[in-house]
């Protein structure tokens, strides 16, 4: 079952901490606080979904150390910064290492909701892909070992009678696997199986 996406807010301001829970209440927006980063990453299970929204002076540990964190541990919640003492070049540094947005206070409401709607749009497609990862890795692990070669050579654009001279076997054969090879794959051309080869080759990577 997917998780319900939540807002993760690590600000140790607690009126700010308040102003946001209020915000993202209005619109039914579950939400999380905590007051430092620490604290984030302590409670961390591994099975949060949503968005994190953290503003980069925090004690201890700043917003840019959360967001190394969270990469070093491969947590790939979307990240919305925000501060009081924006500049350029914090803006770009942050959103080089992944953030999505960068809001500088005060900022409109408006505007961060937008920035997590976002966000949990980008992380419904992240699902999806992973679902879809999946589910392709569990057929491709279905091919037999022959299939898989006889695979390898149709997306590389092989005809039946060259994938025949190179595995020694007949025409008639390599028709039977690369049938096997579509039906196991759920591909209904080959340009589909070529894209879903694409995916599992990202995968692998």
């Amino acid at each position: 079952m997917m998780n319900e996406q939540k807002v993760y807010v690590v600000e140790d301001d607690p009126e700010m901490c308040e102003t946001l829970r209020q915000l993202l209440a209005s619109v039914a927006i579950p939400v999380e606080t905590y007051a430092d980063a620490e604290e984030f990453l302590d409670t961390d299970d591994g099975d949060r979904t949503g968005c994190l929204v953290t503003d980069v002076c925090l004690p201890g540990m700043s917003g840019f150390d959360l967001q190394r964190a969270l990469a070093r541990r491969q947590i790939q919640l979307p990240i919305i910064m925000i501060t009081g003492y924006g500049d350029i070049r914090a803006a770009v540094r942050a959103m080089k290492a992944g953030a999505i947005d960068f809001l500088e206070k005060p900022f409109s409401g408006q505007i961060l909701l937008d920035s997590v709607v976002y966000a949990f749009k980008l992380n419904d497609e992240a699902m999806s892909a992973a679902a879809q990862r999946e589910q392709l890795n569990r057929r491709s692990a279905a091919l037999t070992r022959r299939e898989r070669e006889v695979m390898t050579l149709v997306i590389a654009g092989r005809t039946n009678k060259h994938i025949a001279s190179e595995l020694g076997v007949s025409e008639k054969t390599i028709e039977i696997h690369r049938g096997h090879v579509m039906a196991k794959m759920e591909a209904r051309s080959l340009a589909e199986l070529v894209r879903f080869a694409g995916v599992l080759e990202r995968r692998a990577s």
